[in-house]
């Protein structure tokens, strides 16, 4: 005789727990066992637990009675028990209700912030340029200058001076393009075919259209071109780079002869440089939300005294009192009788210590940008300072070394005040010199390699 297990199955509604939960925690009453999707009815029997009973009420136990033995027939053989076979249960996943008191804590790992890195510049970059791209590039700007200076000495033939302005702003353009991850090569030969259509058809407003795009490129290659500095040492070497970049840009504007107005020239070229640096610094620093406090306070600073030079100069010149107009050109003209030379305003106040806290700021964050774009305003007023005829080589060169000195004297002070405010430590116990280094590395890339 075989016997056998018969199982009957139940399908429950998955949201049948939640319906059951929620109508016992309205009325009161306990929430029931949560109940399975698919369990077997025999095993969900078992695993139900009932409430113990009352002390006083007697329990009634079950009496199990054990089977009674079959005898077979008489004359019967005895019949053969078969081993019955047991069926694998498989036990589904019970689903659990969160409950109230359950909270769901997230773990916050901290990174590190741009605030807290500092710029290494490598010796090795994968994006640098071959040292003969490098080389022969170094050449056609010596070349280009040596052209200039004969041409303003002056010795030799006299289309020496656009020969050299076509060869330097060719090559400003190459490595402007090299070093904000453009095509090297395209805007290279593209100022070279301009600057050799304008010398063939020799008219004078193509003159003075290549004239502002040379000062322009001079001017945003000069503060492109630095790398970041940890100490104030390296910052007044990169400033002074930028200025002697600025100064070769200025040798092929006057190259190209241009027919110009010099106040309508100079607003021209410093608005040009001004969004072009901008376009590039918004890429460089993450974009508006990668300015910061100490970025938006840089932009807000530097946009009004940009504004009170630009502004205030020009309704001094126009409508200003004769009295105080006049006192002002005594100091012009004694410091041109006595020291050889005035320095330039908006180089001297904004353009060499906005660049100069840049380029430290650099060193940490990347808002440094935002402030290095300022710095275009100085280096502009380099790249068009010789296309006034009434100053001198010399006068004119005197104007931006004064320009250049002031400025770093003002971007010291800024540099201190910045670190004494942020980095410092408390009274008594000394604060951090500017010229000490960061304790954190910003990876930037070196001089010669893309910074995009």
């Amino acid at each position: 005789m075989v016997t056998g297990h018969r199982l009957a199955f139940t399908v429950v509604s998955r949201a049948v727990p939640r319906r059951r939960a929620t109508r016992a925690s309205r009325g009161g009453r306990p929430e029931p066992l949560p109940v399975p999707a698919f369990v077997e009815d025999a095993e969900f029997e078992s695993s139900v637990v009932e409430p113990p009973p009352a002390r006083d009420a007697a329990v009634e136990r079950p009496v199990i009675q054990p089977p009674a033995a079959q005898t077979p027939p008489t004359g019967t053989p005895p019949s053969r028990t078969l081993p019955t076979e047991t069926l694998p249960t498989e036990t589904l996943p019970t689903e659990t209700l969160p409950t109230e008191e359950e909270t769901v804590r997230e773990e916050v790992v901290p990174v590190p912030t741009g605030a807290e890195v500092r710029v290494h510049v490598t010796e090795e970059h994968e994006t640098r340029p071959a040292w003969w791209n490098l080389s022969a590039w170094a050449a056609v700007v010596a070349v280009g200058v040596a052209c200039l200076v004969a041409a303003l000495v002056p010795v030799g033939p006299g289309w020496l001076d656009g020969v050299g302005a076509v060869a330097v702003v060719s090559a400003y353009s190459w490595a402007l393009a090299a070093r904000t991850g453009g095509r090297p090569v395209v805007f290279g030969a593209l100022a070279l075919v301009i600057g050799v259509a304008v010398l063939v058809l020799d008219e004078g407003y193509l003159r003075t259209g290549a004239a502002v795009m040379t000062c322009v490129v001079s001017a945003v290659l000069a503060v492109m071109v630095t790398v970041p500095g940890e100490q104030f040492v390296r910052v007044a070497r990169e400033c002074v780079l930028a200025v002697l970049v600025a100064a070769v840009g200025a040798l092929a504007t006057v190259g190209f002869a241009p027919v110009i107005s010099l106040m309508r020239f100079e607003y021209v070229t410093l608005a040009i440089s001004l969004v072009g640096v901008l376009v590039l610094v918004y890429r460089l620093g993450a974009g508006w939300h990668g300015l910061g406090r100490r970025g938006v306070a840089g932009v807000l600073i530097g946009g009004a005294i940009l504004a009170v030079l630009l502004l205030y100069a020009e309704l001094m010149r126009r409508y200003g009192p004769p009295g105080l107009v006049d006192s002002l050109l005594d100091g012009v003209r004694w410091s041109r009788e006595n020291l050889g030379a005035f320095p330039r305003p908006i180089e001297a106040v904004l353009g060499v210590p906005a660049l100069a806290w840049g380029i430290h700021m650099r060193a940490r964050r990347r808002q440094g940008w935002w402030l290095c774009a300022f710095g275009v305003a100085g280096t502009t007023a380099v790249a068009n300072s010789l296309v006034n005829p009434a100053i001198s080589l010399r006068e004119c060169g005197l104007s931006v070394g004064y320009g250049l000195v002031v400025g770093l004297l003002l971007g010291y002070a800024v540099i201190r005040a910045e670190v004494a405010l942020t980095g410092g430590t408390r009274a008594g116990q000394g604060g951090r010199r500017a010229d000490a280094p960061a304790p954190a590395v910003r990876p930037e890339p070196p001089r010669a390699a893309a910074l995009l």
